[in-house]
């Protein structure tokens, strides 16, 4: 365990890729956010798309938390399932502190009637529903979930260089396509739909867990051939 939590210290020396990158992007995000909610004369609630941008980083913080630290940990004699718990223990620790920033920011817009342009950043009345500490779960997994994808992508580079990685995406595009070929064979679009459209806060939540505990699994399974 001692050792696991040195890996998440060593993630965590990096402070501008795990602390300072987030905060730079989530603030830059919520300004432009808050000044187009402003000059949009519009007296209903306004939404927008920045509050994204801080999530999606996660999938750039998953890359960089192999690509940079990976070669330097096999040089102290760590395992590579200990890099990996370590690792994910830090992905963890900042995806609950998004959240975390995401429900007081939440809470914050509900009491100034959204800063006072009835605009919304954090707040969304279909995530919070279902109270803010579901709301909360529901961004640190999306957060947790594109961190991991980021990081199984860069052990399947690793493994395999770009070519590897390149034909990965693209068989996974393909059965994408396939996927949605035989749902239109089947005439399954509507039921499809209703599925998705009925699917709750913690549905969503329990999806996202699975996918996460399977692409962990996969990743942790490539990074036991890849090259440091």
């Amino acid at each position: 365990m001692n050792r696991i939590i040195t890996v998440t210290r060593m993630q965590f020396v990096n402070k501008y890729t795990f602390v300072w990158m987030p905060l730079i992007i989530l603030g830059a995000a919520f300004a432009m956010s808050l000044i187009i909610f402003a000059l949009i004369p519009y007296d209903g609630a306004k939404y927008g798309g920045g509050s994204q941008a801080p999530i999606w980083y996660f999938f750039a913080i998953g890359i960089m938390a192999l690509s940079y630290t990976f070669p330097f940990s096999q040089a102290l004699s760590i395992t590579r399932r200990e890099f990996f718990l370590g690792t994910m223990l830090a992905a963890v620790v900042t995806s609950i502190l998004l959240g975390i920033v995401f429900v007081l920011g939440g809470f914050i817009e509900q009491a100034t009637d959204g800063w006072g342009v009835n605009g919304y950043f954090f707040y969304l009345d279909w995530v919070w529903g279902y109270g803010p500490l579901a709301a909360g779960a529901f961004f640190a997994v999306v957060s947790l979930l594109l961190f991991v994808l980021g990081f199984w992508g860069s052990t399947v580079y690793r493994r395999f260089g770009a070519l590897g990685l390149t034909l990965t995406l693209v068989s996974l595009g393909l059965l994408l396509v396939a996927a949605i070929w035989l749902i239109g064979q089947l005439g399954a679009w509507p039921a499809v739909g209703a599925w998705l459209a009925g699917m709750a806060v913690p549905s969503l939540i329990g999806w996202m867990l699975a996918a996460l505990v399977a692409f962990g699994a996969i990743a942790l399974g490539t990074l036991q051939r890849a090259v440091p």
